[in-house]
């Protein structure tokens, strides 16, 4: 996550600085630089504004959206398959990838219409992580609008551009 100058912030500090959104559920986020380029993904599942777990991850070659459904994908590997949950994400495509248009891709032996599916190994993993929880919402979440714990995984998902 980066400060309005543009610099990069720490887990630590989004929870000095943010307190608004939901308090509760699973935060997604990827991140690259360029795209392609190398990227992260962040994950952190909270209960009334407690972490109960958090893991980060890079890909030293890798594009935003395969680092957005990594994030889900281990989002979802965190959950026990009965637990009931909200799953975040930014990533508006990622949302409708899996909540509209997978069901249809997957009855037509995973093909659209218009075309191949981008990044289809991840899409395939992930929907059927989805499928096996039956009990986890997946919804979208505004990006950056201060809301604490997608900018904690926001700043999970840069960790690799600090370093860490």
């Amino acid at each position: 996550m980066a400060d309005r100058q543009g610099a990069l912030i720490s887990p630590e500090e989004v929870l000095r600085r943010h307190h608004g959104g939901p308090r509760s559920g699973v935060f997604t986020d990827g991140s690259c630089e360029g795209n392609p380029g190398p990227g992260g993904w962040g994950v952190v599942w909270v209960e009334d504004d407690q972490i109960v777990k958090a893991a980060h991850g890079a890909d030293p070659a890798t594009t935003n959206n395969r680092m957005e459904l990594r994030a889900l994908i281990e989002a979802y590997r965190m959950l026990p398959p009965d637990h009931a949950a909200t799953v975040y994400s930014d990533s508006q495509l990622c949302v409708k990838t899996i909540n509209e248009w997978a069901a249809g891709w997957a009855a037509r032996g995973w093909r659209r219409k218009t075309g191949p599916i981008a990044n289809l190994e991840l899409v395939q993993e992930l929907y059927e992580l989805a499928r096996a929880h039956p009990k986890v919402k997946l919804t979208w979440i505004a990006a950056h609008d201060g809301s604490r714990w997608n900018e904690y995984a926001d700043a999970l998902a840069t960790t690799y551009l600090r370093g860490a």
